[in-house]
């Protein structure tokens, strides 16, 4: 059963038709255009709307209030994330270990970095929401399509699977975030990428 606030925060409804969707989207672009440029606090459903070119009407008939929408564009983020991770997990099954990690990371980096500024901003956006459901969902979807990777590598066994897994992607999603509240230059960013590869390399050939 839904918990009262994804209730609260679920859209009122889901585009049914190629315009809905075309409307939809630049909703979305809107508000993350907004959250960049103004932060959470200053952005309002009137300003959305006027960003978006459509009526606070149109918008209302989707989203009953700002934290909504904000959630929605959250939902969205995440799971475009799970798509592509899943889609590098595919290609990367019955290949060596070392390959597998170096895909994984740049896959995940490449994916926080495109718009590193809407990373942060979307970062910032859920501080006072409750998006427990989204980030549950997310971890699903990216535990299940990493450790049926792992499992299918040529040069490696792991007896405890999900655990290895499980230290995997935590060192690799936190590693990133936090790469991103340290606000690091580039060339220390490139640096950091490099060596996370390579402990996540060694880790794995340890515990294989």
């Amino acid at each position: 059963m839904a918990s009262t606030a994804s209730r609260t925060l679920s859209p009122r409804k889901k585009p049914r038709q190629a315009r809905a969707t075309f409307t939809l989207d630049a909703i979305f672009e809107a508000t993350i255009q907004l959250l960049v440029a103004d932060g959470m606090h200053r952005l309002t459903t009137t300003k959305v709307a006027e960003r978006a070119g459509v009526s606070v009407g149109t918008l209302y008939q989707y989203f009953p209030h700002k934290e909504a929408l904000v959630y929605a564009v959250n939902e969205r983020y995440l799971e475009n994330l799970a798509a592509r991770i899943e889609s590098t997990c595919r290609a990367q099954h019955g290949r060596p270990i070392g390959e597998m990690v170096e895909a994984l990371i740049d896959t995940y980096w490449r994916a926080k970095t495109e718009r590193a500024d809407v990373t942060r901003a979307l970062y910032r956006s859920v501080a006072e929401l409750d998006n427990q459901a989204l980030i549950d969902a997310f971890a699903k979807r990216a535990d299940a399509a990493t450790s049926a990777m792992l499992a299918s590598a040529t040069d490696a066994t792991f007896t405890d699977l999900k655990s290895v897994n499980l230290t995997l992607v935590t060192v690799i999603f936190g590693a990133v975030r936090n790469a991103f509240e340290r606000n690091l230059r580039p060339a220390e960013t490139r640096k950091l990428r490099r060596q996370l590869v390579t402990m996540c390399q060694a880790y794995l050939e340890s515990a294989a």
